[in-house]
């Protein structure tokens, strides 16, 4: 990576249909307003980090951040039939769909960015 584009960042972080990043909202107490949150440039990074750390799909809310607002993530590109996260290559295959022109079998826009998680 050059020197510029340490300084600027992804350059898929630019493109304003695509989010910034993705949070994911877990309740500390049931019934309450406090949430741990989690953070991560990708999809990807954000489900595997959830997976790692014993939280199901029924435990947090994913929202979509972009730069003017956020948008919840449909339950149906995160989670199968059984209840459990979808594996890295099936969330690519869900969110081809839902991001059109920017997954590719094989390619994906978001490939310039970490894919770590940041959280509690």
């Amino acid at each position: 990576m050059g020197l510029l584009a340490k300084l600027l960042g992804p350059k898929s972080k630019y493109d304003k249909t695509l989010p910034y990043t993705y949070e994911a909202r877990v309740r500390s107490i049931e019934d309450e307003d406090e949430f741990k949150t989690y953070f991560s440039d990708t999809i990807c990074g954000l489900v595997a980090h959830l997976d790692r750390n014993g939280i199901g799909p029924d435990q947090a809310e994913i929202f979509e951040i972009y730069r003017e607002h956020e948008t919840p993530v449909p339950g149906s590109l995160l989670a199968g039939e059984d209840g459990q996260w979808l594996a890295r290559e099936e969330l690519c295959r869900a969110f081809e769909r839902h991001y059109p022109g920017h997954i590719r079998d094989g390619a994906c826009d978001f490939e310039d960015r970490e894919r770590g998680c940041q959280g509690p």
